[in-house]
């Protein structure tokens, strides 16, 4: 397979995540997961006292999306090493703002070349991602995301990968979950446009069904990749 560049998006909680990871290990590309790797950067106890991470991680914790340029800097920089080691790359949510993407389209056509990078958007309403999200269980050892609908949180006291326990991130409360969405309406839908605009194809999937199937739809889209 030639080396591919996967954008998936998607609100809070249709599953970017787990079809990223899934994607990942079916394809051999790397999962750029921005959102917990720019959540290890700002909760990194050994960067507390910058003024920078201060700002970032407050408008992590609340919802808000953090500053493009920020953003930008760290996931282009992160994209540069995966394709210097010669792997293909699946990113679930990012770019996130239409200035984020202005930058980062580019660098991945320069990278992969333009027919070989592919954008999907998982669909879910509003209703979903509060239901989804408010319960959502993560391991803190290895970060196995525990699908609630199929193993409920009552039940659940040890991850079923690894054992270890499970927390919930500052981003799953139900008023931060508000925030996310409106930001994901107002400041991430607006790139579907630009990317039109720039000639790429949208594929558009209902985000609702489980995750196998969802994942077997995505993969018919790139077996000929």
């Amino acid at each position: 397979m030639r080396k591919i560049a996967i954008i998936l998006y998607g609100p809070p909680g249709a599953g970017k995540g787990t079809q990223a990871n899934l994607l990942a290990a079916r394809l051999g590309v790397t999962h750029f997961d921005s959102g917990k790797f720019l959540e290890s950067v700002v909760h990194d106890p050994a960067r507390q006292k910058e003024k920078i991470i201060k700002h970032e991680r407050k408008l992590f914790d609340d919802g808000i999306l953090m500053t493009p340029s920020f953003v930008l800097r760290e996931v282009a920089n992160g994209a540069k090493r995966i394709e210097k080691a010669g792997f293909g790359v699946v990113f679930s949510g990012s770019p996130r703002t239409v200035y984020e993407a202005e930058g980062l389209f580019p660098i991945l056509e320069r990278y992969y070349g333009k027919k070989n990078i592919f954008v999907f958007e998982l669909r879910l309403p509003p209703t979903g991602t509060v239901e989804r999200n408010s319960k959502r269980m993560i391991c803190s050892i290895c970060g196995y995301t525990l699908l609630t609908k199929y193993y409920p949180t009552a039940h659940a006291k040890y991850c079923p990968v690894c054992a270890g326990p499970f927390y919930k991130r500052t981003l799953d409360d139900v008023k931060v979950i508000a925030v996310r969405l409106k930001e994901y309406r107002e400041r991430t839908e607006p790139i579907f446009g630009f990317l039109k605009k720039r000639g790429y194809r949208i594929r558009i999937l209902d985000a609702a069904p489980a995750p196998y199937k969802i994942f077997l739809k995505l993969n018919d889209y790139l077996k000929d990749a």
